[in-house]
């Protein structure tokens, strides 16, 4: 069993992240992850220069530090596991920026005063990378590492064809499928998930009010009770095939032990799509 770690608590979440990222690079930079929060926490409760707090409901710091507990957990574990190639400290700290930058196209400019950043659902993925270009290149890092996070953060996006994007190593390309791992995992698994889905379901109706009535880029559901029974077929027909195929079965590093012990947070997820059958066999 994984430790309890409070996911509203960005402490907690950074410290637990350390000691994975030392776990797998004992010699790393040990100021890294706590440099890498403090960025993503000021993005996110509205201490950059541009950008207000975020104010979606579902898609809220602690969604982004669910995902990153996840891929510390994963790489960690793909790490102790001996999987090859080797993904040193590098590519470990370009997944951790990616994750954490992940949904960073939430956010809104400070100018912004209609709606929440959910308006954005449908072009977050494409918003988060030119934010994560800008943040890393005010930060110092080179473009060829920009870029690699860029590609990183386009395999969170719920139609990413992983296939066509130009990662230039296959490290650099398990690394992105880490991090679209966890952004999966760490929020179906989450222990509150299902008293969340409202609030998701508020997201997707004010992303749709501004699109076509032929434009699919955002799911579209008449009231939470039909997102609800959605979400065991999401699970089934689009997660475990995401996870799986194109993201090459690294879900599976969360064994424990690995190869064939339980998956914490494969049951995790599969305990809340029990809740969900429960909770609508009583409307």
């Amino acid at each position: 069993m994984f430790p309890t770690v409070v996911t509203n608590n960005p402490s907690a979440v950074a410290a637990e992240v350390q000691a994975a990222f030392l776990a797998c690079e004992p010699e790393a930079d040990p100021l890294f992850v706590p440099r890498a929060f403090s960025w993503a926490n000021d993005c996110f409760t509205g201490r950059h220069k541009d950008y207000q707090a975020i104010d979606a409901r579902y898609h809220d710091f602690e969604h982004t530090l669910q995902a990153t507990l996840c891929l510390a957990r994963l790489l960690r574990g793909r790490r102790l596991a001996g999987a090859a190639p080797l993904l040193n400290q590098h590519f470990v700290q370009l997944a951790i920026l990616a994750i954490l930058l992940h949904d960073t196209g939430y956010l809104k400019l400070r100018t912004d005063t209609e709606g929440t950043g959910a308006k954005y659902t449908a072009i977050h993925v494409a918003r988060s990378a030119e934010f994560a270009a800008d943040l890393l290149a005010r930060q110092g890092y080179a473009n060829e590492d920009i870029q690699a996070v860029q590609n990183m953060i386009r395999c969170t996006g719920i139609d990413a064809a992983v296939t066509g994007l130009p990662f230039r190593s296959e490290e650099e390309r398990i690394a992105g499928c880490a991090v679209g791992t966890a952004d999966l995992l760490g929020q179906l698994a989450a222990a509150d998930y299902v008293d969340r889905l409202p609030a998701l379901y508020a997201e997707f109706a004010e992303a749709t009010r501004g699109l076509a009535p032929g434009d699919h880029s955002v799911p579209r559901f008449d009231n939470v009770e039909a997102l609800m029974r959605n979400t065991p077929i999401f699970w089934k027909d689009y997660v475990l095939m995401k996870l799986n195929g194109d993201f090459g079965g690294l879900y599976r590093f969360l064994n424990q032990p690995y190869p064939d012990g339980p998956n914490e947070y494969v049951e995790r997820i599969e305990a809340n799509l029990a809740r969900i059958k429960r909770e609508l066999a009583h409307l």
